[in-house]
């Protein structure tokens, strides 16, 4: 950010997500409280559960394919059968959608990325030698993944059901280009996000228990699953080779196909993304890659300021950069920022605010965790939020409706700190820094009290509808 700074952002650059850039190749190349939220506001349809099982089905015997060069292992296996039933869905969701007849991956292909040259083998025409890849190659119509390094490390970071979403998202490229969604002249990105769209549909059909070798619940599971979709992004916007999107377009691409199905995939094309962005920023202006905005009461005092031109209020708050305060009648002190309604406050410490905007993400190239100073601007947005709220007489407490609600207003704060002339400015990597903390710990969705629905998708989803819908979306779908 800049004064007229904008929120900016670390560049981080990761040998294991540089290799993961491109994935589909060949002819189609071209401090909160959690609380639970009600049984109808989350469990859709189905038996969708958001806190079941999540991960392989015990007892359920290993699908009937095959991987060349596989070593029958662990990870070999749970790459089959997510295969098998990702091939299964679509065999029978194809038909109602797509023209043309379905036609399964013709071969499935696994390597080690740590075995020596001599045992590497060929993948759509390349060499596996240290490839840390998942890829589908439009060339000969197979799936290839990397046994070795890369699908262990996301089990390991994220649990089983991440290699699930790698997978679904290969398998995605393998209908695009059946169901000509995508040729040679569409932009990578445009396919990146298809793809994505598609893996969405696919874990709708597992979260609802349909899937006969997975369960996903939709707290710790899908949680864990998005996180794996935000480590594997694009991470520096001024790179001409990024391809997949930003976290934040990757997370709304994925929940996309959640919530529209494969329909809604459909529409993802060139004019619809260019549409999805407007003003938001996608690549860096000259000399900002690196500046970072301080969170000090300098800042914070120009943003209060531009707070009060996007939500003006007949009562305006008092800013207390001195601390959260030490007691608020019938409410629940917030760290590092609070809203007192009672003083019509709203407290913050600095220091910790400031933490929260430095670097957290250490050295883990697969980590969710997206440094920079707007993870810590968001949680100031959100408690202004939440003075908007009081001045309109909504109430304040409730994780699945004022929590939600606080989100969805600090989206919509965020696309207009985007607009021109904004002062501060939102820069290229803010809003994926805000995906992280909503994700992380969902402080920008907390009720007055601190209280969070625990699904991040919920609450991801929520300050999406705020930035791509504005105002009276948040108003009428969180009451």
């Amino acid at each position: 950010m800049r004064k007229n700074k904008r929120f900016g952002v670390v560049a981080v650059l990761a040998v294991v997500t540089a290799v993961l850039a491109g994935c589909a190749t060949g002819a189609n190349d071209p401090a909160a409280q959690q609380v639970s939220p009600p049984a109808d506001t989350w469990e859709l349809a189905g038996s969708m559960t958001a806190t079941g099982p999540n991960g392989p089905r015990k007892g359920v015997p290993d699908a009937p394919l095959t991987a060349e060069n596989g070593d029958g292992g662990a990870i070999d296996k749970l790459a089959l059968n997510a295969i098998a039933d990702v091939q299964d869905f679509w065999a029978a969701e194809y038909p109602a959608h797509f023209p043309g007849t379905f036609r399964p991956v013709a071969r499935y292909i696994s390597w080690d990325a740590k075995a020596p040259r001599t045992q590497s083998v060929k993948f759509c025409k390349s060499d596996t030698y240290q490839v840390v890849n998942a890829a589908y190659c439009g060339g000969d119509h197979t799936i290839g993944w990397d046994r070795g390094v890369l699908l262990p490390k996301l089990v390991q970071k994220y649990g089983e059901m991440a290699v699930v979403m790698v997978l679904a998202h290969e398998y995605g490229h393998a209908i695009q280009g059946r169901a000509e969604l995508a040729g040679l002249l569409t932009p990578p990105l445009v396919q990146e996000q298809q793809a994505d769209c598609l893996a969405g549909v696919f874990l709708r059909h597992v979260a609802e228990g349909d899937s006969a070798h997975f369960t996903l619940n939709t707290t710790e599971g899908l949680n864990a699953v998005l996180g794996a979709t935000v480590a594997v992004r694009d991470r520096d916007p001024n790179d001409p080779e990024n391809v997949h999107g930003s976290a934040f377009e990757r997370v709304t691409a994925v929940q996309l196909g959640y919530t529209d199905g494969a329909d809604g995939c459909k529409k993802i094309t060139r004019k619809e993304i260019a549409q999805r962005r407007g003003n938001l920023p996608t690549t860096f202006e000259p000399g900002e890659e690196q500046a970072q905005l301080p969170v000090d009461a300098a800042a914070l005092t120009s943003l209060s300021k531009a707070l009060a031109q996007i939500f003006p209020v007949t009562r305006p708050p008092l800013f207390d950069y001195a601390g959260v305060g030490r007691t608020c009648s019938g409410v629940t002190l917030t760290r590092p920022v609070s809203y007192c309604p009672g003083a019509n406050r709203i407290g913050t410490d600095v220091p910790a605010l400031a933490r929260r905007g430095g670097p957290m993400a250490g050295e883990d190239p697969l980590s969710a965790v997206v440094d920079g100073d707007y993870n810590a601007f968001v949680v100031f947005v959100s408690r202004y939020a939440l003075a908007v709220q009081q001045d309109r007489k909504l109430p304040l407490t409730g994780a699945e409706t004022a929590g939600l609600r606080t989100a969805c207003l600090s989206g919509v704060a965020t696309t207009r700190l985007s607009e021109p002339g904004s002062d501060p400015h939102l820069s290229a990597g803010d809003l994926d820094e805000a995906v992280s903390g909503l994700l992380a710990d969902g402080s920008a969705a907390a009720d007055v009290n601190g209280k969070v629905v625990p699904s991040g998708y919920q609450r991801l989803e929520a300050f999406r509808t705020g930035v791509l819908d504005g105002e009276s979306a948040c108003l009428a779908k969180f009451r």
